[in-house]
């Protein structure tokens, strides 16, 4: 075969991957939190509760965080730093009034699913922790992950970073 009849196969096959690419379908989006990689933890609705809140207005929230075991373990026995392979997930809906007994809230509106991983080789420029927020099970932009690191250090640097404490 001859070189110039090589380079013509060559154009038409970088046409044909070039057009084939043009109408592939669009990928997925990732499931996993843009920074950080973090993902939804499977199971993550059947772990042990750590703690409830309720967040005061603007956000008027109720929430709960959960934690797999060796969350709860290093909570138990108050084990600062908390270990690698410690997972927290904190669940928020909106603040309603119970329809049926007024001074009592229930959930509303789920709002987001915020996950906090310690990896303190993976994440050691953020403390150990890696984050992830999500909103109707996919991962929110990156800006808002950008605030979750100095929203934590700016506050519970002395306390491994996180927020809830263990409700026994």
């Amino acid at each position: 075969m001859s070189p110039s009849s090589m380079l013509a196969i060559a154009g038409a096959v970088a046409i044909v991957a070039g057009l084939c690419w043009a109408c592939a379908p669009p990928q997925a989006p990732s499931a996993a939190s843009p920074i950080y990689g973090v993902t939804l933890p499977k199971g993550y609705r059947d772990w042990t509760l750590v703690a409830p809140a309720q967040e005061a207005p603007p956000l008027d929230e109720l929430r709960a965080v959960v934690g797999n075991r060796k969350a709860l373990d290093a909570y138990r026995a108050g084990t600062r730093p908390f270990p690698d392979g410690t997972v927290l997930v904190k669940l928020a809906w909106k603040h309603t009034p119970s329809p049926d007994f007024p001074p009592a809230s229930i959930p509303g509106a789920a709002t987001t699913v915020q996950v906090m991983v310690k990896d303190s080789r993976r994440y050691a420029s953020t403390g150990g922790w890696g984050f992830g927020r999500f909103v109707d099970g996919k991962p929110v932009d990156k800006a808002q992950h950008e605030t979750c690191f100095a929203c934590h250090a700016g506050r519970v640097a002395d306390r491994d970073y996180i927020f809830t404490r263990y409700a026994p």
